[in-house]
């Protein structure tokens, strides 16, 4: 890629983050036809998935989570005073298994990596409205490999989406998005995602039909396979 034309793909691809629960980034382009919606085994398995509500425990200082994906695993480091609602979200999000079977869905090559739509529709229609309340800088910028929570362009309007850092993404730092954690081991995995579908896969069919949208339609997305707190 020309590395001129960087600069101008990230500041277009904010315009994204900033809009990712909104679907807006996605209207210009036809959606594939969206598999019917489905009801994965995992929500009636877990209740906890269907109540945000009861997901408010603090999390630890620091603590880890290792990140079991198609092309490897992952560890990510979070520090909860760089980002203390996020991690506290996140933390919850981990251990609930929310993460289990959630698709890297959007991937702009030079800036950034996100996942966090979960594969079955109920479970969406639940978080989508559990917003957190924004967290002011604690000093951290969004550089390689670090890991911070995607918001609408409105305050306090994170969720449950997550983007990895590919590029120095400082300029993201005074708009809210505040990093949480950082990859620690298997930084390569990030490397070696498929790039092949970019941006296409539309955020709103994700959200109303999960994963079996996203398998009928881009059967070589890359997943996190499961998301565990580990010591």
């Amino acid at each position: 890629m020309n590395k001129n034309l960087l600069p101008l793909l990230a500041v277009a691809a904010v315009f994204a983050l900033a809009a990712c629960d909104k679907n807006t980034e996605h209207e210009q382009h036809a959606a594939p036809a969206a598999a019917p919606a489905q009801t994965m085994p995992t929500a009636a398995a877990n209740p906890a998935l269907l109540s945000p509500e009861t997901a408010n425990e603090k999390a630890p200082e620091l603590f880890k989570a290792k990140f079991a994906t198609t092309k490897g695993d992952m560890v990510i480091e979070v520090r909860r005073a760089w980002s203390p609602n996020g991690a506290d979200r996140f933390y919850n999000l981990v251990k609930t298994g929310y993460y289990d079977d959630t698709a890297f869905f959007r991937i702009v090559n030079g800036f950034m990596a996100q996942m966090g739509i979960h594969g079955d529709p109920a479970v969406n229609a639940k978080w989508r409205p559990a917003t957190i309340q924004d967290d002011p800088s604690a000093g951290q910028s969004n550089k390689p490999g670090y890991v911070t929570f995607a918001k609408t362009g409105m305050p306090n309007s994170r969720t449950t989406q997550i983007f990895f850092n590919f590029g120095d993404n400082a300029f993201l730092d005074g708009q809210g998005f505040t990093p949480f954690g950082k990859v620690v081991e298997g930084a390569q995995v990030l490397g070696a995602l498929n790039l092949e579908y970019g941006e296409t896969p539309d955020q709103g069919a994700i959200q109303s039909s999960g994963n079996a949208y996203l398998k009928a339609n881009f059967p070589r997305l890359d997943y996190v396979k499961t998301a565990r707190i580990v010591p």
